[in-house]
């Protein structure tokens, strides 16, 4: 990351339609297909019942402060995912209602923060999809500035601009940019394996047997009071 901070305004996004197809997988496929990386860790929904998925704008903002937020926006893209970075623990809004129209305007396909939200209520109102650690009344200052389109990390998952970011009520995973395309057919080799296993779940088979598990089950000691 650069020691300065300057706003990268080029940069080379993943396939918008390989993005929207991983969305349709959701987040706990998506993950699986991925090698069971990039999920992030703490990070939650606003408004359950939401999804997004799309390429990654990234932003570093230093605690208590969204300079960069705003910046971010003003760089961003129709089907971006903006992601929120910072650079000390956070417990400040920096994200609410306002931005929330703005970023629907700008036609994002969500948020998502490693620091905390507010305006929560309007916020759901909305339908806006975003996702965040926290949600905190505390306001944010506009005095530092920081980094967009950088390396961040949020969740405990480093995401690069132009990664691919899907969420849902799960939470949220990030794919590399240069494995989408194939996270994306190991997705669909996934969904359409258990679409066949389904029935048959439906129909009383057993997951141990379906699943190969009764050798490594059947060495068990077995209380059978």
């Amino acid at each position: 990351m650069p020691l300065r901070p300057r706003i990268i305004t080029s940069i080379d996004r993943a396939d918008g339609a390989v993005a929207k197809a991983l969305g349709e997988h959701g987040v706990a496929t998506v993950h699986e297909a991925n090698a069971r990386t990039g999920a992030m860790h703490g990070i939650h929904p606003v408004t359950p019942g939401l999804t997004a998925s799309g390429t990654a704008v990234t932003c570093l903002n230093h605690a208590g402060d969204n300079t960069m937020v705003h910046a971010a926006l003003a760089e961003c893209r129709p089907g971006d995912v903006l992601v929120v970075g910072v650079t000390a623990p956070s417990e400040h809004g920096m994200f609410g209602d306002l931005l929330a129209t703005s970023a629907r305007a700008l036609g994002l396909a969500g948020v998502v923060l490693a620091a905390a939200v507010r305006d929560v209520r309007s916020l759901r109102e909305m339908e806006f999809p975003v996702w965040a650690r926290a949600v905190a009344v505390s306001g944010t200052v506009k005095v530092s500035p920081g980094w967009v389109n950088v390396p961040i990390s949020c969740g405990g998952v480093v995401v690069n601009p132009g990664d691919v970011v899907v969420a849902d009520d799960d939470g949220v995973v990030a794919v590399e940019r240069a494995d989408a395309a194939g996270v994306l057919a190991n997705a669909q080799a996934r969904t359409e394996n258990e679409e066949a296993v389904r029935p048959r779940f439906a129909a009383g088979e057993l997951s141990v047997e379906l699943g190969g598990l009764r050798p490594m089950l059947a060495g068990l000691e077995r209380d059978t009071r």
